[in-house]
C-alpha cells in the first residue's frame, strides 16, 4: 500500500513539490499555505525544520490541490482536464463500488506506525508541530487533513471521517463534527448509552485516507473504498485500548475516548467557507490514552481559507463525478456535464449541463442536484442548470448563460428549510437548528422556444485553425 512518503516521492518526481525549511508553526505555515493556494497550479508544500521542532518532524500541505496530484492519489492518468478527469472517475467509481467487498481491511500484527508508542505519562500531543493556521484561531489544530475512526455501537460499522481536531493540552483534544455526520452520530449513540466513545485519529497518511473521510460514502465503506481504489486491502492494526482498526502505515495515530457529558471551549477556527462561522463554544473532548508514530513523522495538513482551499479541488472533482452518476441513475437523461465546485465553492455553487429533452427537464435536474448527498444536500446554496453548449467548469460561460438565458422571475425558485451546518456564516449563532435555503436557477434557453432563441456568436473550428496558422505567432495564439 502506498503511504504518505511514497506519495511525496511521486509528487516530487512530477515536479510538483516545494520544500520549505524553518517556518514557524505559529501562523507562518498557515500563511504560506494560504498564499500558495492562490497561485495557479500550486505545488505541494513539505515543511521541515519547523520552529521549536527537530529536523524530520514535517508537515505536508496542498497535497491534492491540482489535477495531477489528485490523479496520482487515485492512480489515474495525469495531464487531464477537469472534465476529462471527471469522465475517467465516472467510469472508475462504479468499478470501485462493485469491488469494495473484495477489499475489507487486512488485520496485521504491526507496521511503521508502531515504531514509537507512548502511553500514560509519556503522552504529549505537543510533540508534533501542530500549526496555528489563522490569526483568529482559538488554538493549534493538529487535525485538518485527518481521519477520525469510530465504531457504531449498534451495527459495529467503522467510520473514517474528516473532522477538525484542536490540541487543548498534552493529553486532551477537542473535536468538532457537524450534526448528521457519521462520526458524530456514533459518539452520540455511545453517550446515549452512558458510555465513552472509543476513538482513534490518524494525522498522517496517504491523502486518499483524508479524501475518503471527506466523501459521502455509504456508512462503514471508507477502508473498503480506499482498498478498491488502490487495488489492495488496507493494512490495519487492532488498537488494543479502543479495539479500533487503525492504519498500519500511518505516520501518527492517537487512541482514546470521548467521555459523555464532558466538553471544553473549542474554536473559533477559519473554515473552508472562508469564515469563522462557528464561534468558540463547548465541544466534545478526546482523552488521549496512547500515541503511535513513525520515526520522523509527517503531519498531513489541510489549509482552510477563502477559496480555493486545500481540499476544494479533490472534493469538487469527486463530488462532480458522483453527482453526475447519481443524476443519471435517478433517470435524468442527457446530462452533459456536472461541476460541484464553481469558483472553488464546492457544493455551495453547483452547475449541471444538460441537453434539454422535455419541458421541466432543467428543473428536475436542479431539484435532484440540490438534494442528493453528493450534491447540495448538505450546506448547498445555488444550483444552476445550463444547456449542453456551456462548459460547467468555466465561470465565464456559466455567468454568461445566467445573465442572458434566464429571467429572475421565471427561472429562479427557492427551497426552504434545507440541511445546513453550524459552519454556515448566514446563520446567526447561537442557533437551535441549522436550516438554509437553496436557489434553483434555470439558465437554459426557454424550452418551449429554444429553437427560436437568438443565435450566439460562434467561430467555426476551421476558421480558428486557419487564423491561428496564419497569425498565431504574431499575436501569441
Amino acid at each position: 500500500m502506498d503511504d504518505l512518503r511514497r506519495f511525496i516521492d511521486k509528487v516530487e518526481k512530477v515536479g510538483e513539490l516545494a520544500r520549505i525549511a524553518g517556518a514557524d508553526w505559529n501562523l507562518e505555515i498557515g500563511t504560506i499555505a494560504d498564499l500558495n493556494l492562490k497561485r495557479n497550479k500550486p505545488p505541494a508544500l513539505l515543511f521541515d525544520d519547523i520552529k521549536d521542532y527537530p529536523t524530520g518532524y514535517r508537515l505536508l500541505s496542498s497535497a491534492m490541490a491540482t489535477p495531477n496530484r489528485t490523479a496520482l492519489a487515485l492512480d489515474l492518468p495525469t495531464g487531464l482536464s477537469d472534465l476529462a478527469l471527471i469522465d475517467v472517475l465516472r467510469q472508475k467509481l462504479p468499478e470501485w463500488a462493485a469491488s469494495v467487498d473484495r477489499f475489507p481491511p487486512e488485520k496485521v500484527a504491526g507496521g511503521p506506525v508502531m515504531e514509537n508508542v507512548h502511553s500514560g505519562r509519556d503522552v504529549n500531543l505537543w510533540e508534533f508541530p501542530s500549526p496555528k493556521w489563522h490569526e483568529l484561531d482559538g488554538g493549534r489544530y493538529i487535525g485538518t487533513g485527518d481521519a477520525v475512526i469510530t465504531r457504531d455501537p449498534e451495527s459495529g460499522e467503522v467510520n473514517l471521517g474528516t473532522y477538525r481536531v484542536m490540541v487543548h493540552d498534552e493529553t486532551t483534544l477537542g473535536i468538532h463534527a457537524s450534526p448528521g455526520k457519521h462520526g458524530r452520530i456514533h459518539h452520540e449513540k455511545w453517550h446515549a448509552l452512558g458510555k465513552p466513545c472509543p476513538v482513534a485519529v490518524s494525522f498522517g497518511h496517504h491523502p486518499l485516507f483524508f479524501g475518503a473521510g471527506t466523501l459521502p460514502l455509504p456508512a462503514g465503506q471508507e477502508y473498503r473504498f480506499i482498498g478498491a481504489v488502490r487495488g489492495e486491502r488496507v493494512r490495519v492494526i487492532e488498537e488494543e485500548i479502543t479495539g479500533l482498526p487503525v492504519p498500519a502505515d500511518s505516520e501518527i495515530v492517537i487512541a482514546g475516548f470521548l467521555p459523555p457529558g464532558r466538553s471544553r471551549q473549542e474554536g473559533p477556527f477559519g473554515e473552508w467557507t472562508g469564515y469563522y462561522a462557528s464561534k468558540d463554544r463547548p465541544a466534545p473532548i478526546i482523552e488521549v490514552k496512547r500515541i503511535y508514530h513513525r520515526n520522523n513523522p509527517i503531519l498531513l495538513g489541510s489549509q482552510n481559507c477563502v477559496p480555493p482551499s486545500d481540499s476544494s479541488y479533490f472534493s469538487a472533482l469527486m463530488r462532480s463525478a458522483q453527482l453526475h452518476t447519481e443524476l443519471v441513475r435517478c433517470g435524468i437523461p442527457d446530462v452533459a456535464g456536472v461541476w460541484v465546485g464553481m469558483l472553488n465553492m464546492l457544493y455551495l455553487f453547483i452547475v449541471v449541463s444538460i441537453k434539454q429533452r422535455y419541458a421541466g427537464h432543467a428543473k428536475q435536474a436542479a431539484l435532484l442536484a440540490s438534494q442528493l448527498t453528493s450534491g447540495g444536500a448538505y450546506h448547498g446554496r445555488y444550483v444552476v442548470v445550463v444547456d449542453e453548449d456551456i462548459d460547467p467548469t468555466n465561470p465565464q460561460e456559466v455567468l454568461w448563460a445566467i445573465c442572458t438565458r434566464s429571467d429572475p422571475v421565471q427561472d429562479i425558485d427557492i427551497l426552504r428549510r434545507c440541511w445546513s451546518t453550524p459552519l454556515d456564516p448566514t446563520i446567526r449563532k447561537p442557533a437551535t437548528a441549522f436550516f438554509n435555503s437553496r436557489a434553483i436557477i434555470d439558465a437554459c434557453k426557454p424550452f418551449e422556444w429554444k429553437d427560436e432563441f437568438p443565435q450566439e456568436i460562434k467561430i467555426s473550428p476551421q476558421l480558428v485553425d486557419r487564423v491561428k496558422s496564419k497569425w498565431g505567432n504574431a499575436i501569441g495564439l
